[in-house]
């Protein structure tokens, strides 16, 4: 039996009558500018505080590169405070993955926030390759993997292990996840809560949310968890507190995943005009949400913001403090979501919360034909008892183990490429995603729902030219009727073994992820 994790930070988030507070710190792009010394007085700051239980370190934030988070880490954890280390996806492939995780493991650094990762900026000699070998829910089934013992190809499906496999060689991580509530379209936001779920399911052992100063979203979260019988599961709240340039950008849409909303941009500026250009009302604006996360039940809550010093945080928690016997009294003042967005409840009256009863969801049918056709056909052809199913298996692997077993990988590809834009991965999930292919119509390759950069439906990295693959698979889904959820259960990484090689014949010699699912004998 896997014993739980132990991590200092963890037992103080899961202890119900303590509400934990994180602080982020985004290391600067040198190894010896003078921010890293900032960061660490902040650090030297907290610890006499007392009041703070751990920092939390970005990965190459917002893209951009930046000073390793453990090397920060390192340091911070000497002065005696708990460090929780971004882990992102976007720069590494699987194997390196793995290999931070075991020198981060050495280091004893246990304490992770596990993201997909915002899409690469510039940086050397022009835009750097994006990875994005694994998302968000591979990564931590590879980590929850390692937390068992096993090694090279673990996970749910098992593998080596770890040195043999002796006691006391596996690794022991808290892994945190990122969860986006903030959305506007009903496609967006319930497939944030798929993949939520996704990543519990992965082994996830608590939640931050993103920015948002709305008590009714708040709220949300933990209505949601509760419906799901997850409600054990530790949430901190995200307090981010902008100055006037980075609520720009975020109302702007330049920040993936965050939104300043046109009201909250609007108070942000009349606050400007103030000597202080505003900081005091941003400040007493996150003590505010402060008080109302610990008034509805959050675990804790996780605070960020650009070159604030410890005397702003400090003005912060001793604000909040004060206001935290009369937080619904506050409730008014956080109200920055328009109503006619999606929200998943009802809206009480009397609170201006949420009633724990479900709004209707009302999503228009889009590509009902396109998603019909290609289930007909897939359904008739490989799916085992299918119309199709046994010609079509016998004709695929007579033809490959000859010599025109090429021709046949050319014929698949242009097939697939007219109707679904094929990039000839050879390991296929279009049955699990709508029969949208993730290799074009993702710019990160996600095949276990989305990231938390969409925006109005589009995609972080094409605003206004692409459209989001997780809300089309959720139109396509909901046009025709369908239960379903896009790739339900965990979705394998891609197998890089099966590139440009045919997708039928893998499936049917159960050399992909999907053929190695058939039944026996099939």
């Amino acid at each position: 039996m896997v014993q739980p994790p132990s991590s200092h930070f963890l037992r103080t988030l899961s202890d119900p009558d303590h509400f934990t507070l994180t602080l982020e710190l985004v290391p600067g792009r040198s190894g010896r500018g003078g921010g890293h010394g900032r960061a660490l007085e902040v650090a030297r700051r907290a610890v006499a505080d007392g009041r703070l239980t751990a920092v939390s370190i970005t990965e190459n934030a917002g893209g951009q590169v930046a000073l390793s988070p453990e090397v920060l880490g390192v340091e911070i954890r000497k002065l005696g405070l708990d460090v929780i280390v971004h882990l992102s996806c976007k720069d590494k492939n699987r194997n390196q993955i793995e290999s931070q995780l075991f020198a981060w493991d050495r280091l004893g650094i246990s304490d992770l926030l596990v993201i997909t990762g915002d899409y690469p900026k510039p940086g050397y000699r022009g835009l750097a390759k994006p990875v994005f070998d694994l998302d968000s829910v591979q990564a931590l089934d590879l980590i929850s993997g390692l937390n068992r013992g096993a090694g090279p190809g673990g996970g749910a499906e098992g593998g080596e292990a770890l040195s043999s496999g002796r006691p006391g060689h596996a690794t022991s991580f808290v892994k945190g996840v990122a969860l986006s509530p903030f959305k506007h379209s009903e496609a967006e936001l319930v497939m944030q809560y798929v993949k939520l779920r996704r990543k519990l399911a992965a082994g996830a052992d608590f939640v931050i949310t993103q920015i948002g100063y709305d008590a009714r979203k708040f709220h949300e979260v933990l209505l949601y968890l509760q419906r799901q019988n997850l409600g054990q599961v530790p949430v901190l709240g995200n307090v981010f507190i902008p100055n006037l340039r980075v609520a720009e950008l975020m109302y702007r849409g330049e920040i993936p995943g965050c939104v300043i909303t046109e009201e909250l941009y609007a108070a942000i500026r009349r606050e400007a005009r103030a000597p202080d250009k505003g900081k005091k009302a941003r400040l007493l604006r996150a003590a505010a949400l402060l008080a109302v996360l610990k008034g509805l039940g959050y675990a804790g809550a996780h605070i960020g913001g650009p070159g604030l010093s410890y005397d702003d945080i400090g003005l912060v928690l001793d604000r909040a403090e004060e206001l935290a016997p009369d937080w619904q009294a506050l409730l008014p003042e956080l109200s920055f979501w328009p109503e006619d967005s999606c929200h998943l409840f009802r809206r009480d009256p009397q609170t201006g919360l949420n009633l724990a009863e479900e709004a209707p969801l009302t999503a228009p049918p889009r590509e009902k034909l396109a998603y019909s056709l290609a289930q007909l056909a897939h359904d008739a052809g490989f799916v085992p008892g299918g119309l199709l199913y046994r010609p079509l298996k016998g004709l695929c692997l007579a033809w490959d183990d000859t010599s025109l077993g090429w021709t046949l990988v050319h014929i698949e590809h242009l097939l697939k490429f007219l109707t679904f834009g094929c990039q000839n991965c050879g390991d296929c999930t279009l049955a699990e995603l709508a029969y949208i292919c993730p290799q074009t119509a993702c710019a990160k390759y996600i095949l276990n729902g989305p990231c938390g950069g969409s925006r109005d439906g589009w995609c972080e990295v094409y605003p206004g030219r692409r459209r989001c693959l997780y809300v089309r698979t959720y139109h396509r889904l909901k046009g025709a009727g369908s239960q379903d959820e896009p790739g339900q259960g965990l979705v394998p990484p891609r197998d890089w073994s099966l590139n440009n090689t045919s997708s039928w014949v893998n499936y049917f010699r159960g050399l992909d992820h999907q053929g190695r699912q058939k039944p026996a004998g099939e």
